[in-house]
């Protein structure tokens, strides 16, 4: 007890004092931070390497036959379903919730271990590219999450770090730096961890903030004009009738986003009837079933909807007219039967996707804004539908598109996205899937306990 008291005190230093600078638990903890951070990233770029390379593969697999999905996907996605049955039943689904609920819990050391160890950000990685393999509508972004969490814990308890604060603390550092590896935006990194890992914020405070952020910004604009601190800014959305675009992909983007939520909730956790028992009596199977319907919604999209949605999302962008009106829609649908089907990977860039095709959709509603700002806000309403995280939400969208001139109409249509998905779905969905985690293993305490 003395020797760890010991150690807090030093842990505790403050950042000006002396003896933090020269502490040698400080720059122990600080190396293993530096080289955790490139450990992650090494490990995001081969992430997205690989993904890259297993979607090759599989759109080599369609141009041999467009039908072949509907043999492979499903004997895929059964085969992913039996292999995380048992010990890497924590790679399912996204991965960020697995991280938040391991912080929750964070003086649950077995818990923990369960959901952050080496052998489950090894199995999620390879997992999540099988999945891409076979043509799944996931993405690597939430899986990148895990993975740099569970390597970034792993690492701390090589370099002697096993107290439960100090666990926490680097598994929300390397989460936080898969996000930003994942995306190539460091920025959006910071806001993840703040927003949405480690719950600083409170959900309602985030969206008071952005509002807060987007008025002050909207009132400089009006009254001193369009100009930029330290140089000149164009933007393509001045105050006015391309507002209207804001307004309806935020509603838009909102609504969808939180119906997505809504339903792959329900999917996981409110299921009834035939259905229900179906999932509960034979996973596998139902596995295969979804994996047969996302082949059905890939031969009615002509290929579309497989993988992460980024290249169609850049299409879409681009004004290309290979993808056809109906992505939107069909991308969402794909998007639903992946994750219900309880496989690993991730939601971001299928959700960046989707929204680009509602975005497409909104467009020759809105003549008087170019088509392009009106792709860019549907992607950001979107995202910010399904995840409820409107200042991550913004950054991403910002840092993906390298585009400040977009700044306010982002964040208000994050703002309204976030807004209009509670009306649909109450609970932030990582938020919700974390929470059913912990009920799960305060279950399996109580039933241990009183056996």
């Amino acid at each position: 007890m003395g020797e760890n008291k010991h150690m807090d005190d030093h842990a505790t230093l403050p950042i000006g004092d002396d003896r933090a600078l020269l502490s040698p638990r400080q720059w122990r903890r600080r190396v293993a931070l530096w080289l955790g951070a490139i450990l992650v990233a090494l490990a995001a770029m081969l992430f997205a390497q690989g993904s890259n390379y297993a979607y090759e593969l599989f759109t080599r697999l369609l141009a041999q036959s467009r039908y072949w999905p509907l043999l492979v996907t499903p004997i895929g996605f059964a085969l992913l379903a039996w292999l995380t049955t048992g010990a890497l039943r924590a790679t399912r689904g996204s991965g960020i919730p697995q991280v938040v609920a391991a912080l929750n819990r964070e003086d649950d050391a077995p818990f923990r271990e369960r959901l952050l160890s080496l052998p489950v950000a090894a199995g999620k990685l390879a997992l999540t590219l099988f999945a891409m393999l076979v043509g799944a509508s996931v993405g690597r972004e939430g899986p990148s999450v895990h993975v740099g969490a569970g390597l970034m814990v792993w690492l701390a308890q090589r370099f002697g770090f096993r107290d439960a604060q100090s666990i926490s603390r680097f598994a929300l550092a390397g989460g936080a730096a898969g996000i930003a590896a994942a995306f190539n935006t460091p920025l959006a990194g910071v806001m993840f961890a703040i927003e949405e890992l480690a719950g600083a914020f409170e959900h309602r405070f985030s969206g008071a903030l952005l509002t807060a952020v987007m008025i002050g910004g909207v009132v400089s604009l009006g009254l001193v004009g369009d100009y930029a601190y330290f140089g000149k800014m164009s933007t393509s959305l001045p105050l006015g009738e391309s507002w209207l675009a804001v307004i309806a992909t935020g509603i838009v983007g909102g609504l969808a986003g939180g119906l997505f939520a809504r339903t792959i909730l329900f999917a996981a956790t409110g299921l009834s009837g035939m259905l229900g028992k179906f999932r509960r009596v034979t996973p596998v199977g139902f596995a295969a079933t979804c994996g047969l319907a996302l082949a059905l919604i890939g031969l009615a999209s002509h290929g579309a909807v497989y993988g992460t949605g980024y290249a169609q999302a850049r299409e879409i962008i681009s004004g290309s007219h290979a993808i056809t009106p109906w992505f939107g829609i069909d991308k969402w649908l794909a998007n639903v039967v992946s994750y219900a089907a309880g496989i690993p990977g991730g939601i971001f860039s299928p959700a960046l996707a989707v929204g680009a095709g509602l975005g497409a959709n909104l467009a020759p509603w809105l003549p008087h804004t170019d088509a392009t700002a009106v792709i860019l806000l549907g992607m950001a309403a979107y995202l910010a539908g399904v995840t409820q995280a409107p200042l991550t939400s913004a950054v991403i969208s910002m840092e993906l598109t390298d585009n400040h001139d977009f700044v306010l109409p982002i964040m208000g249509a994050c703002l309204l996205g976030r807004a209009f998905s509670t009306l649909v779905c109450r609970t932030p969905v990582y938020r919700a899937f974390a929470q059913q985690l912990v009920r799960e293993r305060e279950s399996q305490i109580a039933t241990s306990s009183t056996a």
